[in-house]
């Protein structure tokens, strides 16, 4: 991500610290690889629910992106929000947000897109936050599998996908943030996580690069 791109996003002040600072070093791919999309389900594909902004440009491009993955026989792993039905564990998410408590195992808005929905193999992660790894045994299924690098796309950039994105660092895996598979209400956070992922966690690209990247390791 660009000085440019940040600063059309609606930051101000100079961000010339980061690179005076070492922030933004690229970060080497490494195979074994692996997919995640997080949270593509029918409520945030709805305005009118949890979406809006990007997001449904992010779940049409995700599809040659799974396609690929699938292809190449990678590990591949789904996020849902997945509150039960008595709210016995409701937290403080749901403070903030009230309306992720109507995210229940049977209801429509918490099912993944159909455009999406998993294959056989492939791990469905059930969670009541935002990051995909807390609390989950979505690090050990992808240990397990070998993955080095662990491609995410999904919604919200600022924050399921951002929160996932740090726990895949802290848990030792490399994330790879394919910029235009993932989507926000609001393009003004999704660009400013965008670019703070890329300068702190993650590697950042659009998706034919990140294809391109990969299979260039693997030849």
């Amino acid at each position: 991500m660009s000085t440019q791109t940040i600063s059309s996003a609606g930051a101000s002040g100079d961000i010339s610290a980061y690179a005076r600072q070492g922030f933004g070093t690229s970060l080497p791919l490494k195979a074994p690889f692996g997919l995640l999309l997080i949270d593509f389900v029918n409520g945030f594909a709805d305005p009118a629910v949890f979406g809006g902004g990007n997001i449904p440009e992010a779940i049409a491009q995700s599809r040659a992106l799974l396609a690929h993955a699938r292809a190449k026989g990678w590990p591949v792993a789904h996020s849902r929000i997945v509150f039960s039905d008595d709210d016995a564990d409701s937290n403080i998410f749901c403070l903030k947000v009230p309306g992720m408590l109507t995210l229940k195992e049977d209801s429509p808005a918490s099912a993944i897109v159909p455009e999406l929905a998993p294959a056989a193999g492939e791990y469905v992660v059930r969670k009541s936050t935002p990051s995909a790894f807390f609390g989950t045994m979505l690090a050990p299924w992808l240990a397990q599998r070998g993955v080095q690098t662990l491609l995410v796309a999904g919604c919200v950039t600022s924050g399921c996908v951002r929160a996932s994105v740090v726990d895949a660092m802290q848990s030792g895996f490399r994330p790879l943030v394919v910029s235009d598979c993932c989507g926000d209400r609001a393009l003004g956070p999704h660009e400013a996580n965008l670019f703070d992922m890329a300068q702190k966690y993650a590697a950042v690209m659009p998706m034919a690069q990140a294809i391109s990247d990969t299979d260039a390791l693997l030849r």
